[in-house]
Parts: structure tokens; sequence; C-alpha cells
């Protein structure tokens, strides 16, 4: 099942808060996390090669990284009244891991994400409009840089 997901899923996973998500952003990154954990537990053949995983990689344990990043988008789930089932979270440390994002990659996304709630959620897009720079996801730290080595910014 995962073979068929993997090729027709393209993979984001945001450095963005998901307080900031739409339904459809946040429920698609948890999906998408998701696939990223079982290619980071050696559980599935697609999307080993995904750009993205990357930082992931670089962590100490790339499934307790994966791991926070899912349960900071099923906090976010549970503030909303959303039912994301976290006994899928294979990982879930009690100390977490911090992973730096540049400002840069975080604008991008931000860029991004408005663009696609424009079209999608309009309501949404307006009550972020104002913010130029967002909270990053709780697992990241910006500091200072340019847009990410793995990124493939739309030419």
């Amino acid at each position: 099942m995962w073979e068929v997901v993997a090729s027709v899923v393209a993979v984001r996973l945001w450095s963005v808060h998901p307080q900031y998500f739409d339904r459809q952003a946040l429920t698609a990154c948890w999906r998408e996390a998701l696939l990223a954990q079982a290619v980071l537990a050696g559980e599935t053949r697609g999307y080993r090669q995904h750009p993205q995983l990357e930082r992931f990689r670089s962590c100490a344990s790339p499934t307790a990284a994966i791991g926070i990043f899912l349960g900071g988008v099923a906090d976010e789930a549970d503030a909303r009244h959303y039912n994301f089932t976290r006994s899928k979270i294979l990982v879930e440390p009690d100390t977490p891991e911090v992973i730096p994002v540049t400002a840069d990659q975080l604008a991008y996304e931000w860029s991004h994400l408005m663009a696609k709630l424009a079209r999608r959620s309009p309501e949404t897009a307006a009550r972020w409009a104002g913010i130029s720079l967002p909270q990053s996801h709780p697992l990241f730290t910006v500091i200072d840089g340019p847009i990410a080595s793995w990124e493939r910014p739309a030419v």
C-alpha cells in the first residue's frame, strides 16, 4: 500500500507551525509525516531518497525526530478536536530534539503555504495575512541562513 501512496503524494514536511494550517493542510501533513516515518523506519521502499528527509536523517535518531514532528501535528489536531491516532507514532521521545531551520527556508515555506491557502481556504489565508515570518513547528529552531539545500524551489 505504501508504494502506491508514495508514488502519488508530493511530500511536504512543513517547518511552519501547524497552527497556521487549514484542515486540508493539517490532515495532509499528518499523512505525509506518517509516510516519512515509514521510510525512516525502513518499512517502505518508496520515497527513500526524498530530499526533505535529509534533515531528519541528520538527527541522532531519525525516527525519534519524525516522532516529535508527528507529535506537534497531533497536538494541533487535539487543539481543534480532531482525532489523529497517536498510537501510529512509532517513537515519541520524552526529550525533544531540535533541528535548525533557516529563516529564509521558513519564509519560503510560508509563502508557499499562503499561496495554497489563498486558493483553497481564503478565510484562513486572511487570518494570517499580516504575518511576515511565522512561528516554526516546535521541532525546529530558527537560525539565520538561506533556503535549505534540499529544497526544490519552483522556478
